[in-house]
């Protein structure tokens, strides 16, 4: 039964106003949260095969251009929507997940589907069972709509083989990488959230150049169980959403221990959603003034700058902090993510080098000249940054940093730099990267345009396990502004 469209508007809490069945007939609703979304779902005013047939007919529209997907999961996912139906009709509601439709990237094994990680070599590879975090999003009532596109192997470029995405905001501009798919996907309206990985950057990175919400959770949050590895002990598995509270339940989804993953950690998940609403009273935000003075564009230093007020008029206090420096330490720890890196190919490179591609050969063939004491000495650099960064917080509660040092760069520009990997690693993963090495939960949000009209991200950064504070201190600020509710006009 349909409601009456003041009733369906209070209902779903949309930012706009706008009721679910309103913005199915206006073609907004693609660009519905994803709590926004489920709730339309659970009190009927839509059903999943309604919204899963709207995205569809999106994806068929606009995905020839945008390239998210390596797989759109069309049929599946039709009829996993009429199940959950179905279940809701008879008074089953599994939570805010049900009949929501999401990407999943594609080193995330889901069972029956080809899982390619990006790669030739592993283009026929279809697994057998679901990945521990596939597994619970299914059960969550989760629709997965496709596969999304991603780098080779999770690394800083696409394989030739296939088309790279494109980012909706402009044509011609990079998506981030490596969960490029995962990012366009939910820009473009295609999903209401995805899983990406990050190694050095891979759901910040994305979510910024394409104006989302991405959580690179703390090291061993959520299981890797069934994710091809890129480098593991800097492997990272987490969403990207349009808002904080959409990440936290996707989050609190996936999170938790898992006994095939021995690495996943067993803390108990907090429920995130539950401290959303608690505001950010006193709490202690770190900044340091100076990176934002050193070598950092123009236009990323006023957004932080503008950020950082509008935490401190939302009661906040802002407290200046100096981050231990980045670039020695990055680069003296880069032999140890390059080994780790040469080890997940161990089984085919170099005896099938030539089905690898340029960018991803080049960086396998660097890590064999690697040697032992090279190694230790990144383990020893590793150890002494996080003993630093883990003496920060010690002042503060949280951190706050760009998502990177300047604007969205052209495919172009950054094309000009494959063959140099350390000025493309400065370019698009400095404030990235660091976070991967200390294992950090870290939590990227727009926080303005750049002048190509296209969006500009900060890094709230925490302690260990404070997801749940990044997600409130996120959602604080989402209130208070807009840069989460625009989108690109696709045509």
């Amino acid at each position: 039964m349909r409601r009456d469209n003041a009733d369906i508007a209070r209902g779903c809490g949309h930012t706009q106003s706008a009721c679910c069945y309103d913005s199915l007939m206006t073609a907004d609703l693609h660009y519905l949260s994803l709590l926004d979304v489920s709730e339309c779902i659970r009190r009927r005013d839509l059903s999943s095969v309604e919204i899963v047939s709207a995205l569809l007919a999106r994806i068929a529209a606009f995905e020839p251009r945008l390239n998210a997907f390596l797989r759109v999961m069309g049929d599946t996912a039709l009829a996993d929507a009429a199940r959950a139906d179905g279940e809701l009709s008879r008074g089953q509601w599994r939570g805010p997940m049900h009949g929501v439709p999401i990407g999943i990237k594609d080193l995330i094994d889901v069972a029956g589907a080809p899982t390619t990680s990006g790669t030739e070599i592993m283009k026929d590879r279809v697994p057998a069972d679901d990945a521990t975090i596939v597994a619970r999003l299914k059960r969550a009532g989760a629709i997965i709509i496709g596969k999304t596109h991603m780098t080779e192997a999770a690394t800083l470029d696409h394989h030739p083989m296939y088309k790279r995405p494109d980012n909706p905001w402009k044509p011609g501009f990079w998506t981030g990488v490596s969960s490029s798919g995962s990012g366009v996907s939910v820009a473009a309206g295609f999903c209401y959230g995805a899983l990406g990985s990050d190694t050095g950057g891979s759901i910040r990175m994305p979510s910024s150049a394409c104006g989302l919400s991405g959580i690179k959770p703390t090291w061993g949050r959520v299981s890797r169980q069934g994710v091809f590895p890129l480098a593991e002990s800097f492997d990272h598995i987490g969403p990207m959403c349009r808002t904080a509270a959409d990440a936290a339940t996707m989050l609190q989804i996936i999170a938790g221990q898992d006994p095939a993953d021995p690495t996943a950690l067993t803390a108990p998940v907090p429920d995130y959603a539950a401290e959303l609403g608690a505001g950010i009273s006193k709490l202690r935000i770190g900044v340091d003034w100076r990176l934002l003075e050193e070598r950092v564009d123009t236009a990323v230093a006023e957004s932080i700058r503008e950020a950082a007020v509008t935490f401190e008029r939302l009661g906040a206090y802002l407290r200046e902090v100096a981050l231990p420096p980045i670039a020695a330490p990055m680069a003296a720890i880069a032999p140890l993510m390059m080994a780790e890196i040469r080890a997940a190919h161990a089984e085919t490179y170099p005896r099938h080098a030539d089905r690898y591609g340029p960018a991803l050969a080049r960086m396998l063939a660097g890590a064999d000249a690697l040697g032992a004491v090279d190694v230790a000495r990144a383990v020893h650099a590793r150890t002494v940054w996080n003993g630093r960064l883990r003496r920060l917080f010690d002042e503060i509660d949280i951190l706050l940093v760009p998502a990177a040092p300047g604007p969205t760069p052209s495919c172009e520009e950054l094309d000009a730099l494959q063959g140099d990997a350390a000025a493309l690693m400065d370019r698009i993963s400095r404030y990235t990267m660091p976070f991967n090495v200390s294992g950090s939960p870290t939590l990227s949000l727009p926080c303005g345009v750049d002048r190509n009209g296209l969006p500009l991200g900060l890094q709230l950064v925490g302690p260990h396990l404070s997801e749940a504070l990044l997600c409130r201190a996120g959602h604080a600020f989402q209130q208070a502004t807009d840069f989460h509710t625009a989108h690109p006009v696709l045509e």
